[in-house]
């Protein structure tokens, strides 16, 4: 599992990491009860403490992501349709919030910006 930590963002690095798994997994790259890197490994892999990490897996397992067994270590949770779906859903809002910010900043009205988002629907 490759992880990439952007020590100048401005994103804490245990959310850095709770993104980009939940990432793997929503794109199927990290699959139903794979096992993820021990919380050591993963700490050391990206030269950070070992209780970011922790914090990360205990976000991710707060929300359904991954499971934990003590003693065992921390798996990908099965597969929640739902909890995907939602999740895909967020990062959509999220794409369109900044596609609107954009034309915003760039002078356009809320009917331009809409009228450009109905023509880019008829056309996919």
């Amino acid at each position: 599992m490759k992880l990439m930590i952007n020590n100048s963002s401005m994103q804490p690095i245990y959310e850095q990491i709770v993104e980009q798994i939940k990432g793997l997994i929503v794109r199927g790259e990290l699959k139903e009860e794979e096992i993820l890197p021990s919380v050591r490994t993963l700490s050391r892999d990206l030269k950070i403490s070992a209780l970011t990490v922790k914090k990360a897996y205990d976000h991710l397992e707060e929300e359904g992501f991954i499971i934990t067994v003590h003693g065992k270590g921390s798996f990908v949770a099965p597969a929640n349709q739902d909890l995907l779906l939602e999740e895909n859903r967020k990062q959509v809002e999220t794409d369109l919030e900044m596609a609107i910010r954009k034309g915003r900043i760039c002078g356009m009205t809320n009917q331009d910006i809409k009228e450009l988002f109905e023509l880019i629907l008829e056309e996919t």
